[in-house]
């Protein structure tokens, strides 16, 4: 029997000790065992769960490697010197952006329940240094550059996109300039964790996940008010805040609902390869025909509860062929450097420019380089101060959260 899937053949989990903690983005499992009822009525073996050598929630990082690498194929493409690509599964780029917000939540949410858990509260003060420090110098590194390259005549912005930027606020300012157009993502993360911290610290431990259930209803409605009352404007189609958020919250509901959800036969057995297999095929069929009012308006939650189920499987299943392939090492290191990827591939994935630095396959050579240079000189050496952060918070291993 797969050890790390046994449970699909429980009959009652009878043992679920979660002590968890938080290195370079991650979750690690520091001591976790599960003893289970067979179906014959043996019992299991106990295990622990397995988790990555640097201490990272195993899977995830590989799991952004491929977010990443959808992103980056959807913008090239298109670009002098590479036919756009055409997967047959829709907008596959902002489906990968999708499901960085899925793990996002599930792992800012994570980090607030070890937190709370560890010290007994959960220091808001603390939390917003530390996503400071992790997401605003890279960001800001990026939009100075932009800034010199508009006063040399290199790029042209928009009216409004360096403020927009700045503040946080470019998914509602729909009329933009290419090179600020990927920031709308990171303008949703940072507005939702804005409240969300709050709601959590607010509404307690028992409350405070029908703030995420909330949101997940509110974005559905949001959606169709956009449908019939937006219609023709551009923000009919727009990622503003409340048509979006519920890719965050349904990562919020799966990191709450984890150990529920893993002591329920049913839905480990969502965790088989033939199950999965169809998640990720309702998830892909939903996203070709997205264009659709009732796929654009109700599929969007069924894409983001699909993926949800699939990220979940991937950690609790990472020692199968699919684990192998998410923590094979080569594919973490594409993981670790994501966030700087996606800062900087737009600035060289431009399809309306013929610049030489805009054409395939420097553009992409540039953009890898771009993106390592960031992480190394920027986002690496700051990663000591925020463990200061953490320690100052009562937690020592609790190291970086996700992006």
């Amino acid at each position: 029997m797969d050890n790390a899937c046994v449970v699909w053949d429980a009959a009652q989990k009878s043992c679920h000790h979660l002590r968890v903690a938080i290195v370079h983005g991650g979750v690690r499992a520091a001591g976790e065992a599960m003893a289970v009822e067979t179906a014959t009525g043996e019992r299991a073996k106990t295990h622990s769960k397995p988790k990555a050598p640097s201490g990272r929630l195993r899977s995830l990082d590989g799991l952004r490697a491929i977010s990443i690498a959808m992103v980056m194929l959807g913008h090239l493409g298109g670009t002098r010197g590479l036919r756009a690509v055409n997967l047959q599964i829709g907008d596959y780029a902002h489906l990968g952006v999708v499901v960085f917000f899925v793990i996002s939540g599930f792992l800012i949410t994570t980090l607030l329940m070890v937190e709370r858990s560890v010290t007994g509260e959960v220091s808001l003060k603390l939390f917003y240094a530390r996503r400071s420090i992790r997401i605003f110098p890279a960001a800001f590194a990026y939009l100075a550059v932009l800034a010199i390259l508009q006063s040399a005549g290199s790029v042209h912005l928009k009216p409004g996109d360096m403020w927009h930027a700045l503040t946080y606020t470019e998914n509602f300012h729909r009329i933009h300039s290419w090179q600020v157009g990927h920031l709308w993502s990171l303008s949703v993360e940072e507005q939702f964790y804005l409240l969300w911290p709050f709601a959590f610290v607010a509404l307690g431990a028992r409350r405070s996940i029908w703030a995420p259930v909330g949101v997940v209803f509110l974005a559905i409605g949001a959606r169709l008010f956009a449908r019939f009352f937006l219609y023709g404007t551009p923000y009919e189609n727009g990622e503003m805040f409340p048509m979006v958020a519920d890719s965050l919250a349904m990562g919020c509901l799966l990191a709450m609902l984890r150990d529920r959800l893993e002591s329920m036969r049913w839905y480990l057995r969502l965790f088989r390869p033939g199950w999965s297999l169809l998640l990720l095929v309702v998830a892909l069929g939903l996203n070709r025909y997205e264009g659709y009012t009732v796929v654009a308006v109700f599929g969007t939650a069924i894409i983001n509860l699909c993926l949800a189920v699939l990220i979940h499987r991937s950690v609790y299943c990472a020692d199968d062929a699919v684990g192998a392939f998410l923590n094979w090492r080569p594919l973490m290191f594409v993981g670790v450097l994501s966030y700087s990827l996606y800062l900087w591939q737009q600035l060289f994935a431009n399809r309306s420019s013929s610049a030489w630095v805009n054409a395939f396959p420097q553009n992409l050579i540039l953009a890898i380089c771009a993106g390592v240079a960031s992480y190394y000189v920027i986002e690496k050496p700051l990663l000591g101060l925020r463990h200061r952060l953490r320690v100052k918070a009562g937690d020592e291993s609790l190291e970086r959260p996700a992006h």
